[in-house]
């Protein structure tokens, strides 16, 4: 990678976002480190430093236009202009739909939908006019199949999901550099469940399988780097996605059973949880969350995806291979007595 490009990351203080820009610190990047909290910012620009790279720190809430604009104009001054910008920060509220609020519905899709989207018109602004750069979008299984107890969630994936696919049509129309790309993740161990809005009675957590936030970084670094429009991480993504489309009745019947059960623990709810729907909560809470010893730290779908080229070219050599036997076989079996002679 090109030690001067310039990265922006929202949701960077914690999880994703911040295992994201250590990664791309390791490459020797400038990085623009944009969400609510600054204890986490702060840390992750001390990461990025003593990693090789270079950091902003931003404090910003997606969901207000003005702020990411802001940010944005503050990056590319301090930086210059920025070549990759990735949509990650998300809030979510773990309940039935039935007890939730307006109000919650409208901040989860002002954070998850509304704040990718400012984003991209802000990244939009700078890059088409020098027709180059990269949008990565943060995205999920869930952007595909919605689960329960994550409705306000699911819809604002689902949203950018077609969202994305309308944007893409247009930069295709206008022959523009400009790319955009979705990575859709599986379940990971982030700081997330920890301090999540939760109406369940347990413990939140993520659905196993459960990979480690490095596992996404890697996907959105590479990404980055490859003109793939959709990045799908881990067999739960494929197999969620793809199952969605050839059995979506049976899904719901699936998930009406184990859905429940699956996002939580067997350890209650603390007594006076705090969550980040509304403020950030205070402190660094770093990249990983608590489920360490239950989590993956590599995917072999996601190996197989970067490494298709190569392993289509195995395949047909293999399959040479194979039917080359077969006719070596074929031809003695016809002809014995010739192969005597």
């Amino acid at each position: 990678m090109d030690k001067s490009q310039v990265i922006v990351i929202t949701g960077a203080s914690a999880g994703v976002g911040r295992a994201t820009a250590l990664a791309f610190a390791r490459q020797g990047a400038r990085i623009g480190l944009i969400a609510r909290g600054r204890d986490g910012l702060e840390a992750a620009r001390r990461e990025i430093e003593a990693a090789g790279g270079e950091a902003l720190v931003l404090p910003t809430d997606v969901a207000d236009a003005e702020q990411i604009e802001a940010a944005a104009e503050a990056v590319e001054k301090h930086f210059g202009p920025i070549d990759v910008w990735i949509n990650n920060a998300m809030v979510s509220v773990f309940s039935p739909i039935k007890e939730m609020t307006s109000e919650e519905f409208k901040r989860v899709t002002d954070v998850t939908y509304l704040g990718c989207v400012y984003g991209t018109l802000s990244a939009l602004r700078r890059m088409l006019s020098r027709d180059r750069g990269v949008i990565v979008e943060v995205g999920s299984a869930l952007a595909y199949r919605g689960i329960p107890l994550q409705a306000a969630y699911c819809g604002a994936k689902h949203a950018l999901q077609g969202f994305v696919d309308s944007l893409r049509c247009e930069l295709l129309h206008d022959k523009s550099a400009v790319r955009v790309t979705m990575v859709q993740l599986p379940a990971l161990n982030t700081p997330q469940f920890s301090w999540v809005k939760s109406r369940l009675p347990r413990k939140p957590q993520p659905v196993p399988p459960i990979f480690q936030p490095e596992v996404a970084a890697e996907a959105i670094i590479w990404a980055a780097h490859h003109d793939r429009p959709e990045v799908y991480v881990g067999w739960p993504t494929v197999q969620a996605i793809v199952g969605n489309k050839i059995a979506p009745r049976f899904a719901d019947w699936y998930l009406s059973r184990q859905g429940y059960e699956a996002q939580q623990t067997d350890e209650p709810v603390e007594v006076g949880r705090v969550d980040n729907l509304w403020e950030p909560v205070p402190g660094d809470h770093g990249a990983h969350g608590d489920f360490d010893a239950r989590s993956r730290p590599w995917s072999s779908q996601f190996w197989a995806t970067k490494n298709r080229a190569w392993l289509g070219f195995a395949g047909a050599v293999l399959t040479a291979v194979v039917f080359d036997c077969w006719r070596k076989s074929s031809n003695k079996e016809e002809f014995p007595a010739a192969q005597k002679g």
